[in-house]
């Protein structure tokens, strides 16, 4: 189970007056009654609900500026929120927060070919990027299952990926500025269309921090051309260790695919019933591989990568012999999370990462574990730079099956942990792994980043109970300075 800071009696008591006051700031994008708070009281993380203590739907940088210098001035937390696709929590809401939501600002404020570069608003959905550019034979790398509604805001705030991350990078490799509104209203830029600035890299610590810091309000974006060549291949074998064998072998070979995603045989059922991408029938796993370049480049590469899935005991190796069959295969892939309904009502995504040779191992110990708690589990993930997508299935209305599926899913984290990974490949930690926050970091560690947001937040009025398992107020993290023999922050107000 988690927990959220308690609630602020006395902040609720005055919900009128505080959408009253957002009203006079956004007046067509506040909602502050039961019924209207009901569509953002949760992310996909469905486990979990909150209904906020009022919305509010900025339309301009101008507008969060203000709506944050309110919050500041009124002692106020604020929990941002893009598409609500959020697998870890991060947007779960507050009882005496404010939510803000980006969703409408959602304009591509310029295309610059000359500069392969896009501008866009945080409300801009990730598919929406490609499809502006894709005419002039350009696109966005970065490409989430969930791309036709999360947005570009999430994506900088979790450092989404994607399937095509293994060789083209998570959105801090393609991100090349941002504008972000500090708590108290101010508008920093931050990077931008030229590479190598100068000084501390903001941008980097920006990427993937889950909202704590700041207020994504523009990204600017790298876009690539369209490679001359594009080849998939769908890989076939009768037993999920022998392509996790395949997957390492391809990598140590030097073969760096665009993607290389694994499926396994209740993930390519579920998948099958779903949308019908036609995967072999009597396969235990399934690889899909995709390689791009140039012409030569492609088919030594589809030759080496088909050699090696030999050696490994696959049993049907097959390349797509045109767009559409393409299409077909990956529409299987992308369908994955969404076909566990035809398996059970609930579902947990995990997010762990390991190493690649470690893939066959895992994948043993998640059969194990699913035995263990009684759940079904599907191995779904993005297998070439090892990032597990575990979905344990479940009915959150039979007795204990949600804490068993809870349980399940931290053994698998802390699995990841000891085989040398981390605790999230994409999708951020948010409420649903700061628990396990101490598997991976000491307490020093913990303190050391949470001064970090004190130096950007430091009344932890930003996105708060995310990410750290205890929050420290500032002042008390100064005094751990002196104690440590270190200089301290100074005079910052307590939370």
């Amino acid at each position: 189970m988690i927990d959220l800071p308690a609630p602020d009696r006395q902040v609720i008591a005055r919900r009128d007056q505080i959408a009253a006051a957002l009203k006079a700031i956004v007046p067509d994008g506040v909602a502050s009654d039961p019924a209207s708070l009901r569509a953002f009281d949760r992310d996909a993380l469905t486990a979990y609900a909150q209904l906020p203590l009022v919305c509010v739907l900025p339309a301009t940088a101008e507008q969060v500026s203000a709506v944050l210098k309110f919050a500041q001035r009124e002692g106020l937390r604020v929990v941002p929120r893009g598409a609500g696709t959020s697998l870890s929590g991060g947007a779960l809401p507050l009882a005496d927060g404010i939510l803000l939501g980006l969703s409408r600002m959602n304009r591509i404020l310029e295309l610059d070919y000359d500069n392969r570069c896009v501008v866009v608003q945080p409300g801009v959905t990730n598919a929406a990027v490609t499809r502006a550019v894709q005419a002039r034979g350009y696109y966005y790398a970065p490409d989430p299952s969930s791309q036709i509604a999360c947005t570009i805001g999430g994506n900088v705030a979790e450092n989404s990926g994607g399937i095509h991350c293994l060789k083209y990078g998570l959105t801090t490799h393609n991100l090349m500025g941002v504008e972000l509104v500090l708590i108290n209203g101010e508008r920093l830029r931050i990077g931008g269309k030229f590479a190598g600035a100068g000084g501390l890299d903001l941008l980097g610590i920006i990427c993937g921090s889950e909202g704590l810091l700041g207020i994504v309000t523009e990204a600017t974006l790298r876009i690539l051309p369209r490679p001359p060549v594009t080849r998939t291949l769908l890989i076939a074998f009768s037993g999920a260790s022998a392509a996790g064998r395949c997957v390492a072998g391809i990598i140590a070979a030097g073969i760096i695919p665009a993607a290389l995603e694994f499926m396994d045989r209740r993930c390519i059922d579920a998948v099958e019933r779903f949308c019908a991408p036609g995967y072999p029938p009597d396969a235990e796993a399934i690889l899909i591989a995709e390689l791009d370049g140039m012409p030569a480049e492609v088919a030594d590469q589809c030759r080496d990568l088909s050699g090696i899935a030999g050696q490994c005991g696959a049993t049907a190796i097959r390349g797509c012999a045109d767009e559409a069959e393409r299409a077909r295969v990956w529409s299987g892939r992308k369908a994955a999370f969404g076909a566990m309904g035809r398996l059970k009502p609930d579902m947990l995504c995990m997010d762990g990462t390991i190493p690649r040779a470690a893939l066959p191992q895992m994948l043993e110990k998640i059969s194990a574990l699913s035995d263990h708690y009684g759940l079904i589990c599907c191995n779904v993930f993005h297998a070439g730079d090892g990032n597990l997508h575990p979905l344990i299935v479940f009915d959150c209305m039979k007795e204990g099956e949600l804490e068993r599926a809870e349980a399940f899913g931290a053994d698998i984290l802390k699995l990841c942990v000891e085989m040398g990974g981390v605790l999230t490949g994409e999708h951020g930690v948010g409420v649903e792994k700061k628990a396990l926050m101490g598997e991976m970091f000491s307490d020093a560690d913990l303190n050391q980043q949470q001064r970090l947001k004190c130096a950007f937040d430091a009344a932890s009025q930003l996105n708060p109970g995310k990410v750290f398992p205890v929050l420290h107020a500032c002042v008390e993290l100064g005094r751990m300075h002196v104690r440590d023999g270190r200089v301290p922050f100074g005079n910052l107000p307590r939370m």
